[in-house]
């Protein structure tokens, strides 16, 4: 299975890669055998290219959420480091297979960096640890890959750090970039990357792609990709996780206990709820393996009622900041998911108002659906969608969440 496989609904954006890797790959090969020559050993042949090369040492991948970004970096990435033995019968880079291939998808590659975070920001110092990074050499004689997966968390100064390093890039280093649009990226970065665009996939592909990758039963992967709307990893979530089932189910039940004011208010605190029952479950399952490690790294007695050796205070401290500072992104991103469903339900109720002849994304609450379209109208309708993305907004401000949902709540009571 190539590496390009699991990139769905992204025809044109593979070819583009596809044909960067086979360009890499050949340059990588021709100074492989100028260097053989020169030792006075046999060359192997490089792959003929002719015209410009489609490679660089910077990409930008963006897209909406759940087209596969990070998927499509990853598999650029296996391919930049693929050492099939194919590739000299003219086979194209990204076999899936060879260990290059392999380790780089998994995350143990040698040359390839990996960076995510489930902090609300990246700051200067990490940033300045990956141009530290950057500028080695690569392990394996091929390219030093850094797959920056959350680009638009970049602060502004670690924007700035990465801009030096983008503009003066080390020869066998390549950056690849993820975020959510262009305009999430600084302006002085994003205009010395190449730009590829993806795009939302479909119901149908997204489905496949669970039955085939996932085993999951076709009917329940057409549910869940037709529910998410051809958001990949909420599809994956929503196909296999009873509890986020559940939780879908709650928030779909919202529109139809708004009737007062304090049904308003009681639902917004059952989001808020919610999203906290999310970061609490993540905390227990992952807050206390790394205390512990941190503990035993800094050198503490066997239990968590060790005592620490004098000066580590401060590395605990900062531990459990950033455990903290993943609570709350945790929680936020739980409530934006409910955000997000209970856009599609009004987009649902919109339709049938409009009597447009599309599917239902929550066809299993379609007499909800019918329902409300039925007592209420199209204008009202917008307004409430207008409501719910209003307080998407809010929350990225800051705003305290449980003010923002009560908000929210009660506009989508008046309509």
């Amino acid at each position: 299975m190539a590496v390009w496989d699991d990139v769905v609904g992204q025809d044109r954006v593979t070819a583009q890669l596809d044909a960067a890797a086979r360009d890499a790959d050949a340059l990588v090969t021709a100074e492989s055998a100028a260097r053989q020559a020169a030792a006075g050993a046999p060359a192997t042949a490089a792959p003929e290219r002719t015209g410009a090369s489609q490679m660089t040492h910077a990409w930008l991948f963006t897209g909406p959420p759940g087209a596969g970004r990070a998927t499509a970096a990853r598999a650029f990435a296996a391919a930049l480091q693929c050492v099939s033995p194919d590739r000299a019968l003219g086979g194209g880079p990204g076999c899936g297979f060879c260990d290059g291939c392999h380790t780089s998808l998994v995350g143990t590659h040698a040359d390839v960096e990996i960076v995510r975070t489930d902090l609300l920001s990246i700051g200067v110092k990490e940033t300045r640890d990956l141009v530290r990074r950057a500028s080695l050499s690569p392990a394996g004689g091929r390219w030093q890959v850094i797959v920056l997966e959350d680009a638009d968390r970049l602060t502004e100064g670690a924007g700035n750090v990465l801009l030096k390093a983008v503009e003066e890039p080390a020869p066998r280093t390549v950056w690849l970039l993820c975020a959510p649009s262009i305009e999430d990226v600084l302006p002085t970065i994003r205009s010395r990357c190449r730009h590829l665009s993806l795009r939302t996939p479909s119901v149908g592909a997204v489905a496949e792609l669970l039955v085939r990758r996932d085993g999951i039963d076709p009917e329940t992967a057409a549910r869940a990709a037709r529910a998410t709307q051809g958001h990949i990893d909420r599809a994956r979530r929503l196909a296999t996780d009873e509890r986020a089932r559940t939780r879908r189910a709650a928030v779909l039940k919202l529109p139809l206990r708004i009737d007062d004011i304090g049904g308003c208010l009681k639902a917004a605190q059952e989001l808020i709820d919610a999203a906290g029952e999310d970061a609490k479950q993540v905390a227990e399952e992952i807050d206390a393996k790394e205390t512990e490690e941190m503990r035993a790294a800094l050198g503490a007695a066997a239990g968590t009622g060790g005592r620490l050796p004098r000066g580590t205070a401060g590395a605990m401290k900062e531990l459990q900041d950033k455990q903290k500072r993943r609570s709350t992104r945790t929680q936020r991103d739980s409530l934006d998911l409910a955000l997000v469903d209970l856009t599609a339900f009004y987009r649902d109720v919109l339709a049938v108002q409009m009597g447009a002849s599309v599917p239902l994304s929550n066809d299993e609450v379609g007499d909800s659906v019918r329902r409300i379209a039925t007592t209420s109208t199209a204008e009202r309708t917008l307004r409430r969608i207008e409501a719910v993305i209003a307080c998407r907004e809010a929350l990225e401000r800051n705003v305290a969440p449980l003010l923002a949902v009560e908000a929210m709540t009660v506009a989508l009571r008046a309509g």
